[in-house]
């Protein structure tokens, strides 16, 4: 299949100045995303998975260009968007929309859910064929909600019924691709099944592509066909769902999936919880060479000197370790190099 992705990130990187003193001299820099490379297939659902300050949430605005990058490229069907203005990047808003995180605070109180749902049609100055309450009232309907409701203001409705709200102005435009930053973390457990099937049935019906930032991995893994792991601002991971879930190769996954809740006891027996030492280093002043090798209990001289890239160990299966796990003999991390001989001076 030699099918072009949809999105492709090379080597992007956001580093956020830290200034001091009255004069803002720049001191350092909180480098939440430092060079990460994915591709997402049209219509296909990537996950985007880690800790809480890995960089997730950065990555997913950075894709939507709600910031600007630092370095690296982001290409939306084959156009460069990476750095481009405002007035170019309007017309490709309507093909890259974001569901965010919290339907409390994304949705304006003073408006009703006509005007919410219906801004991008006025933001675009987009007429449609019945006016713009008749293809919002179609829109709520499609996300589950009751199309008189047009009238009614957020604070009227529960959580869940606010992220609808929250999706149906997503899905005004009929979007290409979808960001979803975090959209049932803030939800009741009993309410987040019924959303991620919303978006799975949208999904099938509009043909949309996502990329669904979360922390929780049981949502990831009934979502997602690839998942991406980050640590600390980078990929350290990236596989199938069922490669990645059954054969994790980085510790870190490892780790991760170890703290997955399991409902039945008796299997719970079976498997050893990986409890990582220490905190998270700062993304102000990261560890040298693998990131992870503060936390690691497989860490070597190498991973304290040499940073591992990102390598293809097993048909689409990419791990960032110079000792993965689950690794099949003779892949290509089966012999680390050795560090380079420092210059001399």
């Amino acid at each position: 299949m030699n099918e072009e992705p949809l999105l492709s990130v090379q080597g992007l990187e956001k580093h956020f100045p830290v200034t001091k003193g009255l004069l803002k001299r720049q001191v350092g820099a909180v480098r939440a995303v430092d060079g990460i490379s994915f591709d997402v297939m049209k219509g296909e659902t990537l996950g985007l998975v880690g800790e809480s300050g890995c960089g997730k949430t950065t990555t997913g605005r950075l894709i939507t260009r709600l910031i600007e990058p630092t370095g690296g490229t982001i290409v939306f069907e084959g156009n460069d968007i990476s750095h481009m203005s405002q007035g170019r990047l309007r017309p490709l808003r309507r093909d890259v929309q974001m569901i965010f995180q919290d339907p409390y605070s994304s949705l304006n109180p003073r408006h009703t859910v006509g005007a919410i749902v219906g801004a991008p049609f006025r933001i675009q100055g987009i007429k449609t064929e019945q006016g713009t309450k008749k293809a919002v009232q179609e829109i709520l309907e499609l996300v589950g909600l009751n199309p008189e409701h047009y009238n009614r203001y957020p604070h009227e409705f529960s959580g869940g019924q606010r992220q609808r709200i929250g999706i149906a102005r997503t899905l005004a435009l009929k979007p290409k691709l979808i960001i979803a930053d975090e959209p049932v973390s803030a939800l009741d457990v009993s309410i987040q099944a019924q959303v991620v099937n919303l978006l799975e049935d949208l999904q099938s019906e509009l043909d949309l592509t996502y990329v669904v930032i979360a922390h929780d991995l049981s949502v990831v893994r009934h979502i997602s066909d690839r998942v991406a792991v980050m640590y600390l601002g980078k990929i350290v991971e990236i596989a199938d769902r069922k490669g990645l879930y059954e054969a994790p190769m980085h510790p870190y996954t490892n780790a991760l999936l170890s703290a997955v809740p399991i409902p039945d006891p008796k299997r719970r027996k079976e498997r050893d919880r990986i409890r990582l030492q220490g905190d998270v280093p700062s993304p102000l002043n990261p560890p040298p060479a693998c990131r992870f090798h503060t936390r690691c209990w497989k860490a070597q001289d190498i991973c304290r000197q040499v940073e591992p890239p990102l390598l293809t160990l097993a048909p689409g299966h990419q791990a960032a370790c110079h000792f993965p796990e689950n690794a099949p003999s003779g892949s290509a991390a089966a012999a680390p190099q050795e560090p380079a001989a420092a210059p001399a001076d």
